[in-house]
């Protein structure tokens, strides 16, 4: 019996002959084909600016840091995301506050957050889980609704003139909601090509914007790619051009650059992004034809204002706990099957837990994790497979 995975990378001959094109150039390390993916995300996305790095949590990491956020600020996001989302708000010395999800919902409770906004917020990071956006016009509203207790420590908050919104769209490339983009929903967003992501780099992120009023954005985006390669005032591909080894070094920064070799993939991967947009709604009908009527509560990926990215099929099964979804996942498992569970909550986990957070708090989160499983959506999927695991959790179920 055939295995199904749950979610390998989508690799054809043309991503592997441009890496090797990219191998036999003589450079490897970030260059020309970064330059050019960079280009080709702008345009995607209607972005203004985009600077590659080599995960999405650094790209999140980096936003604030050009934000200024840091020690004595407080950074809001979702309880129910994977642990990067929070972690990069301890790496910059911020407070961590979570908020619970909405009823019967994988995103963040806007309602919660006129509680959670205190005059230390400086960011909210909302999560565009499965690919799909969260309700931003609320978020922003209530953003706004706060700029009087706001008090911007840095340039660039100054600017904004209110609380920064930075989405963490790992799972969102091509997500839309009332005809807009992602990138122009928020403040910044930061992408993940991550080996299992809609699109893939096999490592890799990228953050993207449009100007900021107020804000030399150019000059923005320079600093950012400074900061990616150890505060360095050149990179390696401009310093071997003729004469021009001089640098220096204007802050002690970071290693998170995108390489060539890795962009390549994802040029070739961009060309064809549309098609595989196309092919994970089609499964995603498939999925939802079979559940729906028997009750299940798959996440929605499409409606009148918002088309998802398509990333992840999450299914709620009612009346299941944590107990009978486990079961199910090695049933599964024993049919050849792999599933997954996206995600556990934050304050189960340890870190989380140490940090003082108790998941009693947060009782939306809890009841969409306890009864949820993820089940393969990828474009190296058959209609032959899909059809075998809707049979096999129809008859399990």
């Amino acid at each position: 019996m055939k295995n199904i995975p749950f979610s390998p990378p989508d690799i054809t001959e043309e991503e592997i002959n441009e890496v090797v094109r990219v191998l036999r150039s003589g450079w490897i390390t970030t260059g020309p084909e970064c330059k050019k993916f960079e280009e080709k995300l702008r345009e995607f996305s209607n972005a203004d600016h985009s600077v590659c790095f080599n995960s999405c949590t650094a790209a999140m990491e980096m936003a604030l840091r050009m934000l200024g956020v840091g020690e004595g600020d407080e950074v809001i996001t979702t309880a129910y995301t994977y642990t990067s989302t929070a972690s990069v708000i301890d790496h910059v010395g911020a407070k961590i506050v979570l908020a619970d999800t909405a009823p019967d919902s994988f995103s963040i409770d806007t309602k919660s957050l006129d509680r959670l906004i205190t005059p230390k917020t400086k960011a909210i990071i909302p999560v565009y889980i499965g690919g799909v956006i969260c309700d931003m016009n609320d978020i922003r509203r209530i953003v706004e609704s706060k700029k009087g207790i706001f008090s911007p420590n840095s340039p660039l908050q100054e600017a904004l003139g209110r609380i920064a919104i930075v989405a963490d769209s790992a799972h969102g490339l091509g997500a839309m909601q009332n005809g807009s983009h992602g990138i122009e929903l928020a403040d910044f967003t930061a992408f993940s090509f991550h080996a299992v992501k809609n699109l893939t780099t096999a490592e890799g992120g990228a953050l993207m914007w449009k100007n900021i009023n107020g804000v030399d954005n150019e000059e923005l985006e320079r600093l950012i790619r400074v900061y990616s390669l150890h505060g360095q005032t050149k990179d390696a591909f401009s310093k071997i051009q003729l004469g021009a080894w001089e640098y220096d070094i204007i802050t002690p920064g970071y290693k998170c650059n995108m390489p060539d070799v890795l962009a390549a993939i994802g040029l070739k991967q961009l060309e064809r992004y549309d098609k595989i947009l196309n092919r994970r709604h089609e499964i995603i009908k498939m999925y939802n034809d079979a559940f729906l009527p028997l009750g299940l509560e798959p996440l929605i990926h499409e409606g009148k204002n918002f088309r998802s990215s398509g990333h992840l099929y999450l299914l709620r099964i009612p009346g299941y706990d944590c107990q009978r979804r486990n079961q199910l996942i090695v049933k599964l498992a024993e049919r050849g099957i792999a599933t997954n569970v996206h995600y556990k909550p934050l304050p189960i986990l340890t870190a989380y837990k140490n940090l003082g957070f108790d998941i009693k708090d947060f009782p939306n989160a809890y009841a969409q994790f306890k009864n949820e499983i993820t089940l393969p959506l990828h474009t190296c999927l058959s209609d032959e497979d899909v059809s075998r695991i809707i049979e096999s959790v129809k008859e399990l179920v």
